[in-house]
């Protein structure tokens, strides 16, 4: 049988670990494994929703922000593109645009478009926040989707039936109603969300996907999310958004980034990873209710603002507790890299 470095020196299987580790990437894992686990969780909760295109969205997206990549020739990039980070910006485009836009040769046009985009804007953008050394993590993917749901508003071409009516006050909500295994449903959802797929199965996809890599990841996210759902609870929020997991994603995102990968595994880093975690949900309320009279969504734009403010304070910690990591050197003494 052919080895694993005689494999890897095929172009092909190259460019299909390339594509994979690009979805693993989503969740800070530079892994083939997870990045198959997560596409398959994808394509489960699609086709479990009657809406298959959102999973060959996402891989459409995938491919073609990775073609992007290799499209720039930047020698400095190559690394980049090796690791995956070509298109994980990229395949959450793929599992938003026929989240929230009509199903026609437009959008996938657009689509296409606005994948590709995301690989150049996320080097500008990374390129601009080198100085803070924090990088633009998905908020490539947040801006670039913004400005074409916008546009999508003006359009006709494309149906922005997915979107929320804009409102200007936020309506009232009824009484939230749940057992045990609801709660456990929702804590799984708030993992699944991260790439907008509203479905518990999917949520254990992911975590599986992660404990192939890091178990770390996998804690946090599942930390991370049953936090953010006992706040919200706690607090009183939209039973909707609730119990489609959607006050979770954003917190997942933020745990993992703060608990194991930018931040060595400590009880200091922990207290720190779940400080970001909580302000992560309330950031999520205080911009839901900014883009309210939009009718456009947060995406994972929490999850950015969250992560930034407590990255940047690396300056003034103590390097002993927190050790100042290249930026997406993904930390935990599990790493499955393949």
């Amino acid at each position: 049988m052919e080895n694993t470095n005689t494999l890897m020196k095929n172009p092909v299987a190259i460019a299909v670990r390339t594509v994979l580790r690009g979805a693993g990437q989503v969740m800070f894992q530079q892994s083939a494994w997870t990045g198959l686990l997560f596409l398959a969780g994808i394509f489960w909760g699609a086709y479990a929703s009657g809406t298959p295109q959102v999973g060959w969205g996402a891989l459409v997206g995938l491919v073609a922000a990775t073609v992007a990549g290799k499209m720039m020739g930047l020698n400095s990039s190559q690394s980049d593109g090796l690791e995956g980070l070509w298109g994980f910006n990229g395949i959450l485009v793929g599992c938003a645009f026929p989240t929230f836009l009509g199903d026609n040769w437009m959008m996938w046009v657009s689509l296409i478009l606005c994948a590709m985009i995301t690989t150049w804007v996320r080097k500008g953008f990374n390129n601009v926040m080198a100085a803070w050394k924090v990088s633009s993590f998905t908020f490539p993917f947040v801006f670039m989707t913004w400005m074409f749901l916008f546009a999508a508003r003006y359009f006709q071409s494309l149906d922005p039936f997915g979107l929320s009516t804009p409102e200007i006050t936020i309506p009232e909500t009824g009484q939230l109603v749940c057992d045990f295994g609801d709660l456990v449903v929702w804590w799984l959802k708030g993992i699944s969300q991260v790439f907008l797929i509203d479905n518990w199965v999917t949520g254990i996809f992911f975590l599986v996907g992660l404990a192939l890599c890091s178990r770390w990841a996998a804690i946090w996210a599942a930390v991370a999310s049953a936090v953010a759902l006992a706040v919200a609870i706690l607090f009183q929020g939209d039973p909707h958004t609730i119990s489609a997991g959607l006050f979770g994603f954003s917190p997942v995102l933020t745990g993992i980034a703060l608990g194991c990968t930018f931040y060595k595994v400590t009880w200091r880093s922990a207290l720190w990873a779940l400080a970001g975690v909580l302000t992560t949900v309330f950031i999520q309320a205080a911009m839901d209710s900014i883009m309210l009279p939009y009718g456009i969504p947060t995406l994972t734009g929490p999850f950015c603002i969250a992560t930034w403010l407590f990255l940047l304070p690396r300056y003034e910690l103590d390097n002993r507790h927190f050790p100042d990591h290249t930026l997406w050197d993904h930390a935990g003494e599990d790493k499955n890299k393949e």
